[in-house]
């Protein structure tokens, strides 16, 4: 029997063009798309999280996109799981998966070998107050103390706590809980890039665009839907930005400018997550653009 075919994974900085990379790829190849965006697993998140429209898909199947309401949580454990179920059934109907999307550990949870410790929402809610009481400060300075390579790494409130949660359960450093660069399966993953200003040119573009779009009534429509008691939605970039407009807090002005400098930050990280991967071939699209880009990317698959 011949070895299976590998697995295709389109990863990289937001808005370089990956979602329409993995349709062209998944049409050239009897391919379904597989989606490793944290966010747009998000049903009504569309505008902000750049969510490739129906009409954009070309017929071709998407899985794990509109799987969560904004007031859920989104889990790497529950996503590991349900992206190599879809994996595995893409493959057992005798077709080609694309993983595609920019969240760095859930295209690693999908792909690589990946223990995932458990949670405790007791844990959990015990930090959560104390960050909401003492601020970040002490919570960054024990982990600091118990785990300096994850807090180098982590950026933000919630992996913070969910880093503390992990060595309070297990008494190991959640940086030990990493994965390991051994694939699942055979994997070929394809990354796409842009020098850094014409990357912060497009994103400050992309952000205009979705508020030309109607981010603003997107977001009014999902906070009527329960948004602020989704931890993770509600403090996506841009929606956390219009939260604020729609209580006053924050002009329109502000919040464009904010999220524009949010996502360009954001950017930054996804190149440092994914640049760190020597498995990746790289794909430059300032240089390959439509069949030049679909070209380059099949000629890593020969």
């Amino acid at each position: 029997m011949p070895p299976a075919e590998p697995v295709i994974a389109v990863v990289g900085p937001t808005g370089t063009g990956k979602s329409d990379l993995a349709v062209d790829l998944a049409l050239a190849l009897g391919g379904e798309v597989v989606n490793a965006d944290a966010l747009q697993v998000y049903r009504g998140m569309d505008i902000g999280t750049a969510k490739l429209p129906v009409a954009e898909r070309r017929d071709v199947p998407h899985h794990l996109l509109d799987v969560l309401d904004v007031t859920e949580e989104a889990s790497v454990a529950t996503y590991q799981r349900q992206a190599r179920d879809a994996i595995d059934a893409v493959i057992g109907r005798g077709r080609r998966p694309v993983l595609v999307g920019g969240s760095g550990l859930y295209v690693r949870a999908a792909l690589d070998h990946l223990d995932l410790p458990g949670t405790d929402p007791v844990v959990r809610a015990r930090l959560e107050a104390e960050a909401e009481t003492a601020g970040l400060g002490p919570l960054r300075a024990r982990l600091t103390a118990v785990d300096p390579v994850a807090a180098g790494r982590v950026h933000d409130a919630r992996r913070l706590i969910r880093a503390l949660e992990v060595h309070e359960l297990t008494g190991r450093p959640f940086s030990s809980f990493m994965p390991d660069r051994r694939y699942v399966r055979p994997t070929v993953q394809l990354g796409l890039r842009l020098p850094t200003p014409a990357l912060r040119d497009r994103l400050a573009a992309r952000v205009h665009a979705m508020v030309e779009a109607g981010l603003a009534a997107e977001v009014a429509r999902l906070d009527a839907a329960g948004l602020r008691r989704g931890r993770t939605a509600s403090r996506a970039i841009g929606y956390a930005q219009f939260l604020a407009v729609a209580d006053g807090a924050m002009s329109e002005a502000d919040a464009i400018a904010d999220t524009v400098t949010a996502t360009q930050r954001f950017a930054k990280r996804q190149r440092t997550w994914f640049g760190a991967d020597p498995r990746i071939h790289w794909l430059d699209v300032d240089r390959l653009a439509g069949p030049a880009l679909l070209d380059a990317a099949l000629a890593h698959l020969a």
